[in-house]
């Protein structure tokens, strides 16, 4: 009976603590958060429809590069003979790509281009003895095809890929090339890449960077690289050619893209003080006046290698943006809307607004409302504003439509890993240069699966699990069942759901699993 009261009376006092703290300090505190996630969801709305409007317009119009800038395909001359071509670098950083060194390659050096007229440079950074030696023999094997390529490795690892591309342009036979090249080893470049990029650069002098857009080989692998290519398609379709037909800029993707290596020299060359050295080059080159064009790559399909590619992506850009801001306003190359664009869409609102926006207020704001009824958040910032942008994000992949809520509560658990990295970057906290090569699995899961698959799969269980997206995960579902018993917002659905998302990527139940031996 003792032990009763006394529970009754902690209770109780919990509860006074509570209601006193709560209007003076929880309450103002709500609301201003409130404002400012409903601001910034404004912002990023206004964003997205801009958008919307300007791609409608360009397939309105049929606005496409080859009407933008003149584009004339290189002819053959009895004359000049193969001469008339261009010298063009290829090159591919490699680290450890065990499972896709050998697809890489292999299209490389099946680029259609005169022989005499290409470079490929192999830039292997690989730390395993074994792997080194199977690319160094692929290297040598087409060479004895008659393949001018060159492999090359350095006795460290310093600036990552951004060292390694900036060290294969030392060498004496680069001053030979006009352009470069550049594929990670995840990409696969059709035949006809060269001649379909090349002649922008040929024929239009300002141009600096003709960016082709990825493909991807295992969208349909597991739901999670579903959901990546959801979030991509709409980057590839809408962002970048959007950037590339109104203002000539958008980030370099630091793949699948050819540079003209005068412009390339001229921005400062590669640099490592982020962890996105291809956006640092771009923005610098834009910087400089000159232009780019928007004319098959894997998806990480563990969620390990996605939270590592997941945090290099918003953490470096928030990095870069606190870096160049400065050098961008003082800039008296490029116009005032350009750096209006540069500094306010591309790196405030689609680098860090959508990032934080997201995982604040859908995740921890809104839930915590359903505690202080105080705190009233609108329909058209809760419910309206993010219909809209999630449709607007989705018409990106047509086929995936049916998949949109598992994409909405999916990039609503990653944003906790975009937030995190953003502000990391913002602060140069610790991680802030941290580079995790994102794994590429290529055939080899296939195969692992198809040899074992009699054999039991053994996954320690630290490994699987997140303890991050299990506490939020834990508080959702608290707010979750807190709001179906005593709120009156009915978030509770919308809190279950995320709960479980939170859950299952907290327990390792997201992506693919790799067997081990």
């Amino acid at each position: 009976m003792e032990s009763q009261d006394g529970t009754i009376a902690l209770t109780g006092q919990i509860g006074l603590i509570w209601k006193q703290t709560k209007a003076p300090l929880l309450v103002p505190f709500l609301k201003v958060m409130v404002v400012v996630c409903l601001a910034m969801s404004v912002m990023l709305f206004v964003e997205k429809v801009y958008m919307g409007i300007v791609i409608v317009f360009l397939k309105l119009l049929g606005r496409k590069p080859e009407k933008m800038y003149k584009w004339e395909a290189i002819k053959d001359d009895v004359e000049l003979g193969n001469s008339a071509y261009p010298m063009v670098l290829i090159q591919i950083p490699m680290y450890n790509e065990k499972e896709v060194y050998q697809l890489s390659i292999g299209a490389a050096c099946g680029l259609s281009w005169p022989a005499d007229r290409i470079i490929i440079q192999v830039l292997d950074d690989s730390t395993d003895r074994a792997i080194k030696s199977m690319v160094e023999q692929e290297c040598k094997r087409w060479a004895s095809k008659g393949i001018n390529i060159k492999y090359e490795i350095r006795d460290n690892r310093n600036g990552y890929k951004a060292g390694a591309l900036k060290e294969g342009m030392k060498h004496s036979y680069v001053k030979q090339c006009d352009y470069v090249a550049i594929f990670d080893a995840d990409f696969q470049p059709e035949p006809d890449f060269l001649y379909r990029t090349i002649p922008f650069l040929i024929n239009n002098p300002e141009i600096a960077l003709v960016q082709a857009r990825w493909k991807f080989v295992n969208s349909d692998e597991c739901l999670m690289t579903r959901m990546q290519e959801m979030s991509l398609d709409y980057h590839f379709i809408v962002e970048q050619e959007v950037g590339s037909s109104t203002y000539a800029f958008f980030g370099f993707n630091g793949t699948a893209g050819v540079w003209r290596i005068s412009a390339l020299n001229e921005a400062g060359g590669w640099k490592d003080r982020t962890t996105v050295e291809d956006m640092d080059l771009a923005v610098r080159a834009s910087l400089k006046g000159w232009k780019f064009v928007y004319v098959k790559n894997e998806l990480p399909s563990t969620f390990k290698a996605y939270r590592y590619q997941q945090h290099r992506w918003s953490c470096g850009p928030a990095n870069l943006f606190k870096k160049m801001a400065i050098e961008i306003i003082r800039n008296r190359k490029v116009s005032l809307w350009k750096k209006f664009y540069v500094i306010y869409s591309f790196f405030f609102v689609r680098k860090i607004v959508a990032h934080i926006v997201t995982f604040v207020f859908y995740c921890v704001v809104l839930p915590t409302t359903v505690f202080v009824p105080e705190v009233q958040v609108p329909k058209w910032g809760a419910v309206y504003i993010p219909s809209i942008i999630t449709l607007l994000n989705a018409v990106g992949t047509p086929r995936s439509l049916h998949l949109v809520m598992f994409w909405i509560l999916f990039e609503n658990v990653m944003s906790l890993h975009r937030t995190k990295a953003t502000f990391i970057g913002l602060l140069e906290a610790g991680r802030v240069n941290e580079w995790v090569v994102t794994e590429k699995l290529g055939d080899a899961l296939k195969a692992k699966s198809g040899a074992k698959a009699s054999k039991r799969t053994h996954i320690r269980m630290g490994e699987r699990l997140h303890l991050l997206e299990l506490g939020v995960g834990a508080y959702l579902f608290f707010c979750g069942c807190y709001d179906m018993g005593f709120g009156k917002n009915r978030y509770f659905i919308f809190l279950f759901l995320q709960s479980i998302a939170f859950f299952i990527a907290g327990f390792g139940y997201v992506g693919t699993f790799v067997p081990t031996s």
